[in-house]
């Protein structure tokens, strides 16, 4: 028992017995401390984060005496609320009471709110209150100067790139004046330099701020990108986004800049590098995503486009917005994918519920592209609300699609709802008068134009197409005199050539282009296809024509797809397939990539020189190598191609394994012509008999007539005569055959049997002598081919 006398060895203190609790005492809590009521400021900075700035207001005006710190968090309620005018006045209120002061908070802010509403002369007052003060040498006032003089001037309606900024430039004397500049300053002159479009100015001031060892932020990056794709330096944009792969990991991954570099590759034609950028980003946000899917989209890349919205929308991580929709829409309003637009339309109207104008705009134009010009309108009909961009989006479609009565109609409609008519419409006012040949039309437009004082670019090449289409070719004439040539843009070039040539005025067109060419204007894609209609080997310039078009087109400094496209398609009209087919490889060569109309020119060279397996090879290379799914256009060249040189067996069973992709009319009626040309008639008739029955429904006769020859072609009269009887049932008649031509602007029209031509007996008298020295040079009717007296009422 002597033992438990004995003292405990004692042991080194554990470093947590200073918290222990003995368990033989029972644990308490800590008295729990009331919280504190709210301050003044957190209760007027709540209600104002909350949007009820007036009931802080209310608030306020409760407090008796109340400090500046509450003055400015009401100002800056305001601002953040977007209400810049009651912050004013509210500033103003501060002013003229007795007890408050003014710290650098209350400047800083309130000249925010002078930049919002974007008043100049109030922010000069109140730069003038700031020089009376004490805190002229605030750097957070300063910086606030800068960025309401880079806000306010922008908005000043006679800045711009021709403004003189060397002798008045506020911004930057406001920046010099600073005595310590912090990269908020560099940020905002950065941003301003490029705003006015002083791009070299802006690079030269952020590598001044890198100079003077001030490390850029991730803004600074974001303002200066803009004006290296605007100068179109790739070299400076690698040094730039280099710059940023070195600072590391903050940068790198930064939203904002990942977006920007995406941008600027994008502006600068490089997506395969915007594309790595965006594949490296670990982290991405809806705007990531929308600017990639726009840079494609920008660069004439709509599949890759269409893939990365199909990502994003699988991945349902991010909330697509307007911007991701409009971005694909216009994606397959390039691919012109009808299907695939009305998925995407039902997908916007199942996730939306309310869509906005700018989305239903970019819907009708998706339609429009596809050829349904009828769900456009329907669109535009259904919509509820509809700006002055809608109704020009509509009056365009109608206008492209070849519905030129119908954009008229729309415009008076337009004008009746209290619209104004702006450059916009009065653009497509002009392309319909064109089209429809009305002088009474474009003269109207045109007084509106003088009338109202609008003017736009390219507005002179839209008159004087206008007027030349119109017949009044001395009116164009007088147009394109009226400007001296060095202020005429390539469009009044371009469009003084081709009314010079549609009017049957070769020589003078071709000595407009002369002119054009002296003037040192460079001729692009539009001219060529504007002088190549002179080149017409049956006209009065000769086959020589055409090497002079192969010189403008030599002489084409910045060739692109379309320039390509528009000689490929002249050597396939004038019979040259192996020309046409050699400057496609060159395309290719120069790294130019052949859209698809690209494709529908060479295809349609090939045919017309027989180069079927070249032409072969070149489809099937489309979808393989180029990533363009073939469209009807496509497989009707493919089928006549073959047609052409007797494969009929083979153009069928091509056309056979389309599916529903190849039940057009034209594609079976170019196999339904090689048939009869080459005397394939038991194919023909299985081939006329799909044409009928695709013709269901509707009040076409063409395709009966044509089986009613092929079997009088075979002299099965049984047959035709059953044929007949049918159309008869159905109440249908053959169209009697017309043909026009175009001279001078007028368009001469010729039926069989005609005799209502002014000039009939010449055209007849011609006819004859044609015909005899056609029977003189060996030439016989072909007989083969009657129509087994068809009589005058079927006619």
């Amino acid at each position: 028992m002597a033992s438990a006398a004995l003292p405990h060895p004692v042991s080194p203190p554990s470093p947590h017995a200073a918290t222990a609790t003995p368990a033989h005492e029972p644990t308490s809590l800590p008295p729990k401390t009331p919280p504190k009521p709210p301050t003044i400021r957190s209760r007027l900075s709540h209600l104002c984060r909350q949007g009820h700035p007036h009931q802080a207001l209310h608030l306020f005006d409760s407090i008796p005496r109340p400090t500046t710190v509450l003055w400015n968090t009401i100002i800056i309620g305001f601002i953040c609320n977007n209400m810049p005018i009651d912050a004013l006045l509210f500033y103003a209120r501060m002013r003229a009471s007795p007890s408050p002061k003014f710290d650098s908070y209350t400047f800083s802010s309130t000249l925010k709110a002078c930049a919002q509403a974007r008043s100049l002369k109030l922010g000069k007052a109140l730069h003038c209150h700031v020089l009376r003060s004490h805190f002229g040498s605030s750097r957070i006032v300063y910086n606030s100067l800068l960025n309401m003089y880079s806000t306010c001037l922008t908005e000043v309606p006679y800045l711009g790139t021709a403004y003189d900024f060397n002798n008045c430039d506020l911004v930057r004397r406001v920046f010099d004046t600073m005595r310590k500049r912090n990269v908020v300053a560099w940020n905002t002159m950065i941003s301003w330099y490029v705003k006015t479009e002083r791009l070299i100015e802006a690079f030269k001031m952020f590598r001044t701020m890198m100079r003077m060892g001030i490390r850029p932020t991730p803004v600074s990056f974001v303002n200066v990108f803009p004006a290296v794709w605007r100068m179109n330096d790739y070299d400076n944009a690698n040094v730039l986004y280099g710059l940023v792969v070195k600072l590391g990991s903050d940068y790198v991954d930064d939203f904002f800049v990942v977006s920007s570099a995406i941008f600027m590759y994008a502006e600068l034609g490089c997506v395969d590098f915007a594309r790595e950028i965006f594949d490296c980003c670990l982290e991405r946000n809806t705007e990531v995503w929308n600017t990639m899917i726009g840079g494609y989209v920008q660069n004439n890349c709509p599949i890759e486009a269409i893939d990365l919205f199909v990502q994003v929308m699988e991945s349902e991580q991010f909330v697509l917005d307007d911007v991701t929709f409009l971005s694909a829409l216009t994606a397959i309003s390039q691919l012109q994918w009808l299907d695939l637009g009305r998925q995407l339309h039902a997908y916007i109207l199942k996730s939306s519920t309310i869509l906005q104008v700018v989305i239903l705009n970019a819907i009708i134009v998706m339609y429009s592209r596809c050829g349904s010009i009828g769900t456009s309108f329907k669109v535009f009909s259904n919509m509820l609300e509809r700006d002055v961009v809608t109704w020009n989006t509509m009056v365009s479609a109608f206008v492209q699609n070849g519905l030129d009565d119908e954009g008229l109609m729309l415009v008076f409609e337009m004008q009746k709802q209290r619209f104004m008519v702006d450059s916009v419409t009065l653009t497509a006012l002009l392309s319909l008068a064109s089209n429809l040949r009305s002088q009474e039309i474009g003269k109207q437009a045109h007084a509106y134009l003088i009338r109202h004082g609008i003017q736009f670019e390219g507005m002179d090449g839209y008159l004087i197409d206008m007027y030349a289409k119109s017949g009044l070719i001395t009116t164009a004439q007088q147009l394109f005199e009226k400007n001296s040539g060095y202020d005429r843009d390539e469009a009044t070039w371009n469009a003084m050539i081709a009314g010079y040539t549609q009017n049957g005025l070769s020589e003078e067109g071709f000595a407009v282009f002369r002119k054009m060419i002296e003037q040192n204007v460079r001729p692009n894609a539009v001219t060529l296809a504007s002088i190549l209609p002179a080149c017409n080997p049956m006209g009065t310039i000769g086959l020589g024509a055409i090497t002079y078009a192969e010189n403008v087109f030599a002489e084409t400094l910045e060739k692109n797809s379309v320039t390509y496209t528009t000689m490929i398609l002249s050597y396939g009209q004038h019979g040259m397939g192996e020309r046409a087919l050699s400057l496609f490889h060159a395309m290719l060569g120069s790294g130019i990539k052949p859209d698809s109309v690209t494709f529908v020119a060479i295809l349609s060279a090939c045919s017309y020189a027989g180069l079927v397996d070249e032409g072969l090879r070149i489809f099937q290379s489309m979808e393989r190598e180029y990533k363009i799914q073939p469209s009807s256009e496509h497989y009707c060249c493919v089928a006549d191609m073959l047609g052409r040189v007797g494969r009929v067996e083979e153009a069928y069973e091509f056309v056979k394994g389309l599916g529903e992709e190849g039940n057009t009319f034209r594609i079976w009626g170019s196999l339904l012509g090689a048939c009869r040309i080459h005397g394939e008639f038991e194919l023909g008739k299985v081939v006329a008999n799909k044409l009928l029955e695709m013709e269901k429904g509707s009040s076409l006769t063409g395709y009966h007539v044509l089986l009613s020859n092929i079997y009088a072609a075979e002299g099965n009269w049984d047959n035709v005569d059953r044929v007949r009887k049918e159309m008869r049932q159905k109440g249908l008649m053959k169209e009697a055959g017309c043909s026009w031509v175009e001279v001078a602007g007028h368009v001469n029209c010729f039926m069989s049997r005609d005799h209502k031509h002014p000039q009939c007996a010449e055209i007849y008298q011609m006819l004859e002598k044609l015909a005899m020295e056609m029977k003189d040079a060996g030439y016989k009717p072909c007989l083969n081919l009657q129509t087994g007296g068809i009589s005058a009422s079927e006619e």
